[in-house]
């Protein structure tokens, strides 16, 4: 349940970095606007590292990470170097939270093994007999969508199949049912658990807890209640949201964001090793530059021009913020050294 000190605050937002690589400026964009949200409405901001997948995050990169967020001028009220009344503010020291809550799911008969690999989920989601529409091919969160094939599997076919050195994830068991919340940018959004990819996994087959138990019992217990990131991860929420009338808890409000691509249309990853913060800083971009260029792509300023995060909390509003992905110039950089 949420802590009652985290709730002082009417709004609290959250930045929840994953620290598997540099920040390049699609992360500078969600970052920049989800600290806006919260400071225009007076509230704190909760800094979350989601360190939860071992074998991808670096310490140095979460260091990197802070570095930035504050190159940049944001600030937070809690976080790993703020310890305040809900940490630890790292999930890999979260781990106890998780195994606990996953039992209560597992006592509720909510919890199934599935032996699936996500080779095997591919295959079965291309056959003849698979799903149509929104509920074939991939998940919201790029994983297979999962046609229940484990879902009734009996006592023994578990048995046997852990007999073959078979490791199963863990999977919450849905409802057929339909989840419906009003994005703050997105708007109004009405979707099926079966839409955003059936049942779905809360614990890989290697033991690392699942990204979508993990920031669900994380914002629920730091008294998170407003959420904004990318809209690439839309359809995770009527999932998260679900997690939440599971666990008695009121979801916060959601604000999803167009997604930053590159000249050519693709979305930022970390091959575009020149789209880095660091990258950036070190071609002589100005942080002002950067928070200025973002903040007119947002409609928060008529036209580009140098400022820090600070001078735009008054006249910040989610309406402002287009629809559509926000397509960065080719010469980007040449572009904001010169704004700066």
């Amino acid at each position: 349940m949420p802590n009652v000190e985290a709730q002082n605050c009417s709004v609290r937002g959250r930045l929840a970095p994953s620290p598997t690589g540099l920040m390049h400026l699609g992360n500078a964009w969600s970052f920049l606007l989800a600290w806006l949200a919260a400071r225009a409405a007076g509230g704190q901001v909760v800094l979350r590292l989601e360190d939860i997948d071992p074998e991808r995050s670096r310490r140095e990169f979460a260091d990197d990470i802070l570095r930035d967020l504050r190159w940049l001028g944001l600030d937070w009220d809690e976080g790993p170097d703020a310890p305040g009344p809900v940490g630890p503010y790292e999930q890999g020291l979260r781990l106890e939270r998780y195994a606990a809550a996953l039992d209560e799911l597992t006592s509720a008969g909510r919890i199934y093994p599935c032996f699936c690999t996500r080779k095997e989920l591919r295959q079965l989601a291309s056959a003849p007999h698979a799903p149509q529409g929104k509920a074939a091919g991939l998940a919201g969160d790029g994983s297979p969508a999962y046609p229940g094939a484990c879902r009734e599997l009996s006592v023994q076919d578990c048995a046997e199949l852990l007999r073959q050195g078979r490791r199963p994830a863990l999977r919450l068991r849905c409802d057929d049912t339909a989840i419906g919340f009003d994005d703050l940018v997105a708007g109004q959004q009405h979707m099926t658990l079966a839409e955003c990819g059936g049942d779905f996994a809360v614990r890989r087959s290697d033991g690392v807890f699942a990204y979508q138990l993990a920031v669900v019992l994380d914002d629920i217990a730091m008294g998170i209640t407003q959420v904004v990131r990318g809209d690439d991860i839309l359809t995770s929420t009527p999932r998260q949201i679900f997690l939440y009338r599971l666990l008695g808890a009121q979801p916060p409000q959601y604000a999803h964001l167009p997604l930053v691509l590159d000249h050519e249309g693709e979305r930022l990853a970390k091959r575009h090793q020149s789209l880095t913060l660091a990258e950036l800083r070190e071609a002589g971009v100005p942080a002002q530059a950067i928070t200025g260029y973002l903040a007119w792509r947002a409609g928060l300023l008529d036209s580009p021009r140098p400022c820090v995060p600070q001078d735009l909390v008054n006249g910040f509003a989610f309406a402002s913020i287009p629809a559509a992905a926000v397509r960065l110039p080719g010469d980007i950089a040449r572009v904001l050294r010169e704004l700066g």
